[in-house]
């Protein structure tokens, strides 16, 4: 593959002589690149499976549904866990290495779940496929950066938002397909093979990128972690369980209680972190909060993970509950905007790699911010084709959004930092997109119940609650268009490549 078409500053198209004299993309890592964007789309297409498929499990495992619930729990779990180490796990590990290790676990956790005769195996297959599942993630992110080149990265990161918006949308539908030809099994076995193939390729093809860091692993940092941030997702998943979302709930008052301790945990992670540091021995090395560009811009996508994520479990809610839909046609109702986001991606890519992130960044968020203005007027006689104008207008604000935002995040740090950035990123994700959820289904749910409580009828009732959950969805979006201003291309700020040292 060849550099882009167009001149990275002025969006013009380049001599041959001035495209030559462009760093070109390394054809053996772009080939690692194409593995790793295969591996997560089967990741995230498989994570996703679950919401629709636990009610089938529950039945044929023969489960309570608070107990079926932890298929998804434990996965998110996992993932919280895992994500914050990958920073030094792809500084110890040779990218092949963690390719490896990746798939494996994944492919592993896939043929175990397959076969598993009852509810504890599924369990550990889901555990083992969380695990493989949180590499991937941070390994491709972290993979572009180191063998694309900056006027190229947001092409590439526009592929990477293919496998982000469209292995979600496509998850659910196909799991609902599956469900009503075959049994769950189908579920894995359809991934298996894809699995499968992709270790096999990579076995074959897998090169090593760059060199590895044999820094010794802080089985303190580690513990700190795993209880820190696991606590801060599981605890904020709780919140909205008890709340009716698909999370087992706990004990009123213990999900606070989690979080309150999680935060204290944090603080003491962090302390440790940076004490670390000092000597390059932390397990996430939070210097990469020393550019600016760097920390705006996750500032921005913590914001957009917040409003999304709690949107993306409350829209099905209201439309279920309130507009009485089946879960295949709520499905159906934000399917068309995941893949405009999905076909965007590369266009939006060229576009950040031409003109910077102001042109896409700021558009975007306002896309966003408005979108969620419009939710928080739904009634319970909304129409169906209002919803799905909207989700398209929503995610081509997030396309907009997201590929400048990886782009220009991590394009700000050091190359010694693209996999701490990238543990940071993904970990931000996870604990953004847990408060969303936890939020917006809390203020849905006891809006709604104090509506009912007051004489409204129910599907009034419910619609207020949508409309109060995606209020806050709305003002919180506006905040990430203001910090959309300040964010810049990497080779734009004062900052350049060298931000984080």
């Amino acid at each position: 593959m060849t550099a882009t078409d167009t001149n990275p500053r002025t969006g013009s198209v380049p001599t041959p002589d001035i495209a030559r004299a462009l760093p070109q993309i390394d054809p053996a890592g772009m080939r690692v690149v194409w593995l790793l964007l295969i591996a997560g789309f089967v990741a995230i297409l498989n994570e996703t499976t679950m919401s629709i498929a636990i009610p089938h499990l529950n039945v044929d495992l023969g489960v309570p549904p608070e107990l079926g619930q932890w298929l998804t729990s434990a996965f998110m779990l996992t993932m919280a866990v895992v994500i914050p180490t990958t920073g030094f796990l792809l500084q110890r590990l040779t990218t092949r290495q963690a390719f490896l290790l990746a798939m494996s676990l994944f492919t592993a956790g896939t043929a175990i779940a397959m076969v598993a005769p009852g509810f504890e195996v599924l369990l550990i297959g889901r555990i083992v496929q969380a695990a493989g599942t949180a590499i991937t993630m941070p390994l491709l992110m972290t993979t572009v950066m180191s063998v694309v080149p900056a006027h190229a990265r947001g092409r590439i990161m526009g592929r990477v938002g293919i496998v982000i918006s469209l292995a979600p949308a496509i998850g659910p539908t196909l799991a609902g397909v599956l469900l009503q030809v075959a049994n769950w099994r189908w579920i894995f076995g359809v991934v298996l093979p894809i699995a499968v193939i992709a270790l096999i390729i990579g076995a074959k093809l897998m090169t090593n990128l760059g060199e590895t860091n044999k820094a010794p692993l802080d089985v303190l940092s580690v513990i700190l972690s795993a209880f820190a941030f696991g606590g801060l997702v599981y605890g904020l998943s709780q919140i909205g369980g008890s709340h009716g979302s698909k999370s087992p709930a706990m004990p009123e008052g213990a999900a606070g209680a989690m979080i309150a301790a999680a935060v204290v945990l944090l603080g003491l992670f962090v302390w440790r972190q940076i004490a670390l540091q000092k000597k390059d021995d932390a397990l996430l090395d939070l210097r990469v909060f020393r550019a600016r560009n760097f920390t705006l811009s996750i500032v921005v996508m913590g914001i957009l993970s917040l409003a999304m994520f709690g949107t993306f479990t409350a829209l099905p809610l209201y439309m279920q509950d309130v507009l009485r839909l089946d879960s295949v046609t709520a499905g159906l109702v934000v399917l068309p905007g995941a893949v405009a986001m999905g076909l965007l991606g590369p266009v939006i890519g060229r576009i950040y790699d031409a003109k910077g992130v102001a042109i896409l960044l700021i558009p975007g968020t306002a896309l966003v911010a408005l979108v969620m203005g419009f939710y928080a007027t739904l009634t319970e006689s909304t129409p169906v084709w209002a919803l799905v104008v909207a989700q398209i207008t929503m995610s081509v604000g997030m396309a907009m959004s997201f590929t400048p935002l990886f782009s220009a995040s991590l394009g700000s740090l050091a190359p010694k930092l693209y996999s701490h950035g990238s543990a940071v990123l993904n970990t931000l994700q996870q604990v953004a997109g847990a408060a969303g959820v936890a939020v917006l289904i809390t203020t849905m749910a006891s809006v709604s119940a104090s509506r009912e409580a007051a004489g409204i009828a129910e599907l009034a009732a419910g619609a207020a609650g949508a409309r109060a959950a995606f209020l806050f969805s709305a003002i919180v979006a506006a905040l990430a268009v203001v910090a959309a201003v300040f964010v810049r291309k990497p080779e734009d700020s004062s900052e350049g490549f060298h931000g984080g040292h």
